[in-house]
């Protein structure tokens, strides 16, 4: 007589940052920034990692390299990028296919990432001092330049025997720049100490 197997599915745990915000982060914010509604709290909505490579742009080998770089820090399939504009200095016009390779995380990869990035990657920074509290666009978006490849534990020797450069972008969602900041300050994000800061803690020890 046949018996029947059945096979259980098993379902991938939830990423550690994206659980934190559902339970602990989502929260405070709403306290915090003083919101009514849960709709109107800042949420991360995407994170764009790319690596210009106009002037390397005949070069095969270069171009595996962050290729390969990419694919191992984010977990996922890069795409070449086209040129938006013509820089006559890199010998790149407008169209131009891979000037620039780029990755666009969601998800869980998404929070995976920015885990990793904000908790392992750039406390490895030589001399680092905190990410720039400035760096936000008009609306709400936050970007990073990272110099070297090499603070991604993923990579091995061999991977950063070429280094490169990249640019981080975090897509918000949120109601102004303070929200993006303070969601970003709450998953960990390291911001320099400003002066105005450092008077705030002053002035906070004194009292």
């Amino acid at each position: 007589m046949a018996t029947s197997k059945t096979t259980a599915k098993i379902t991938p745990a939830e990423p550690r940052l994206k659980v934190q915000y559902k339970k602990e982060i989502l929260p405070a914010l709403m306290k915090q920034l003083e919101l009514g509604n849960v709709h109107q709290a800042p949420k991360l909505e995407k994170v764009v990692v790319s690596v210009g490579i106009g002037k390397h742009k005949d070069d095969k080998a270069y171009h595996e390299r962050v290729v390969t770089t990419l694919k191992k820090i984010t977990g996922q399939q890069p795409v070449d990028r086209m040129a938006k504009k013509s820089i006559a200095t890199f010998k790149i016009r407008a169209g131009m296919n891979r000037v620039g390779v780029s990755v666009t995380l969601r998800g869980a990869r998404m929070y995976e990432f920015t885990d990793r990035l904000i908790n392992i990657a750039l406390p490895r920074v030589r001399d680092f001092h905190g990410v720039k509290s400035k760096a936000f666009d008009d609306g709400g978006n936050f970007s990073l330049g990272i110099t070297e490849q090499s603070i991604f534990p993923e990579l091995s020797f061999e991977d950063t025997q070429v280094l490169h450069g990249m640019q981080i972008n975090f897509t918000i969602k949120n109601q102004g720049i303070n929200d993006s900041r303070a969601l970003l300050a709450a998953f960990g994000m390291p911001f320099e100490k400003t002066e105005a800061d450092n008077i705030s803690a002053t002035k906070g020890k004194e009292a």
